[in-house]
């Protein structure tokens, strides 16, 4: 019992497999597609119409014609589809039916008809035959059928020839493809006629050819060609299409497939706690996503809103030098008019100046004068060269942010640097090995560096390679002091910054030269010496 249930909840956790991507329907009749994907006979006949392609929807299985082909026993979704108007559909078959327009018949380089898969979302061509070459997924259809038994989809299955109300079908035929009771299958099989000889199958509402045909020459395909992944019949193996294809028998394919599917099945089924723990991993990695993402949010936020009080900061502080430009230029304006209304005819100086005039006591008269002519010249000088107090124009006041504006435009996420290029003109190896690199031009810049090297003429270790590692290494050059001798080493660096560790640059090797006058013994191994590193740079000189 539980046995059977655990193969229920599997058949029903397999139900999004055997839907259609175009209708979202379980499959009837589905073809195989170049990509591999599937999709229904009449999902791809529609797809195929939509894209302006008549004709070539051909049934890879056309099925004859049975008593069972009625209204009522016809598939829904044929039901649903909307037909081509009249005018389009004339002026299609005006254009050559069983062409696509534009192409006139007997064209000596017919367009292949592109089939926009809607799984992968790609475009595969299905050359000039269209659904015509293409392969019935028999197996898909036993296995949607084996689901709908499972789940008990649909009900029990009735003869499709009874007068209403019909029976049970107990009975199916897969020549005349359609389910009889015991009495309407008698009655359809009469004894000594042909149909007699029909075998009865299990009543099904799925009918299937007995085995996979040949699209191309409807014969039965015996091989599997290697180089098109496609299986063929006889007549295909011969033909110049496959010419110097590997073609292996279609026994030998089945089984090579069929041990290499059992074999993963059984690694992923013999690993469901491995797959439940990364599944974990994942849902964690998940979490930690959400709340990584916000926190970047909330201090792209907060820098941004930083930018944003500088800019308001620095704004008020313009506006009020501005201000303070205005208010000076306008009190020195103001003055100025005021000096010149005293010049008009009537004003307090001019009259003044008038009765002065009048006086005719000498030494009072010079007495007042004097100070007035000193009024009066200056105010006469001003009249004769006459220009304001002060400008009107705040040009300078201008501000140029066209490199604000362009920092701000370019302003992205830190990005790691890029893998540092090696300095080969100044990176050498003898008693010591100095290793010097630079960024790349537009790489951003690195904090630090870290720089790895290992030994390569040594036993390799069981797993991947060990290298030593040298951490934050400031600029850019390092020492390796006491390598061995007669070694050959391979050393890379990469550059850390904020945004973290950049690509590895490209390995190099270097090989330190022999110990001068020494020799190594038969069946001794000298003992590797730790390199050791220093942060002060060598003289070059």
């Amino acid at each position: 019992m539980a046995a059977k249930r655990g193969t229920k909840t599997s058949m029903k956790n397999m139900e999004k497999e055997l839907l259609c991507p175009v209708c979202q329907e379980m499959y009837k009749q589905p073809l195989v597609l170049p990509c591999t994907h599937n999709v229904c006979q009449a999902c791809a006949r529609e797809v195929l119409g939509q894209q302006g392609y008549i004709g070539h929807g051909g049934d890879p299985s056309s099925e004859p014609t049975s008593p069972a082909s009625t209204p009522s026993t016809r598939s829904p979704r044929l039901s649903r589809r909307t037909l081509p108007k009249p005018d389009r559909l004339d002026r299609l078959l005006k254009s050559g039916f069983g062409t696509y327009p534009g192409r006139k018949r007997g064209a000596l380089h017919p367009q292949v008809i592109m089939f926009p898969c809607p799984a992968c979302q790609g475009d595969v061509e299905l050359g000039e035959r269209g659904l015509a070459g293409l392969f019935r997924n028999l197996t898909l259809e036993r296995v949607v059928e084996r689901y709908r038994q499972s789940v008990s989809v649909g009900g029990a299955i009735l003869c499709q020839l009874c007068k209403p109300p019909p029976l049970e079908a107990t009975k199916g035929c897969t020549e005349c493809r359609a389910t009889f009771c015991n009495e309407c299958f008698k009655l359809f099989h009469p004894w000594g006629t042909q149909k007699a000889q029909h075998e009865p199958t299990l009543p099904t509402l799925s009918f299937r050819p007995k085995g996979l045909m040949c699209p191309d020459h409807k014969e039965e395909v015996t091989h599997y060609c290697k180089t098109c992944q496609r299986l063929v019949c006889q007549l295909c193996r011969v033909r110049r299409t496959h010419s110097g294809h590997k073609i292996t028998p279609v026994l030998s394919a089945y089984q090579a497939l069929k041990d290499k599917l059992t074999k993963s099945l059984t690694y992923i089924l013999g690993n469901q706690d491995t797959v439940q723990t990364q599944i974990c991993e994942l849902e964690e990695a998940v979490r930690h996503t959400e709340v990584s993402g916000q926190q970047a949010k909330e201090e792209v936020s907060q820098l941004v809103r930083g930018l944003g009080a500088v800019l308001e900061e620095k704004r008020a502080s313009l506006l009020q030098a501005i201000e303070e430009c205005q208010q000076e230029r306008l009190a020195r304006l103001s003055a100025q008019i005021q000096e010149h209304r005293s010049l008009l005819d009537g004003s307090g100086l001019v009259g003044y100046a008038q009765e002065v005039l009048k006086e005719t006591d000498q030494p009072c008269f010079v007495q007042a004068a004097k100070q007035l002519h000193n009024r009066i010249a200056r105010a006469t000088e001003a009249l004769q060269t006459f220009r304001p107090a002060a400008s009107s124009s705040f040009r300078h006041c201008q501000l140029d942010v066209g490199r604000e504006m362009k920092l701000l435009t370019e302003l992205n996420f830190l990005r790691a640097p890029e893998a540092p290029v090696i300095d080969t003109q100044r990176t050498f190896a003898y008693d010591q090995i100095f290793l010097c690199w630079r960024l790349p031009p537009h790489s951003p810049p690195a904090w630090h560096y870290t720089v790895e090297f290992r030994r390569t003429d040594v036993p390799a270790q069981p797993g991947p390679a060990r290298w030593q590692r040298r951490e934050e290494v400031r600029g850019t050059s390092a020492l390796l002091e006491n390598p061995d001798t007669g070694s050959v080493y391979v050393l890379r660096v990469r550059g850390c910054n904020k945004a973290g560790y950049g690509e590895y640059s490209e390995d190099v090797h270097l090989h330190t030269p022999p110990a001068p006058g020494t020799t190594r013994t038969a069946g001794t191994t000298a003992v590797p010496r730790m390199p050791q590193w220093r942060r002060r740079r060598p003289s070059l000189s």
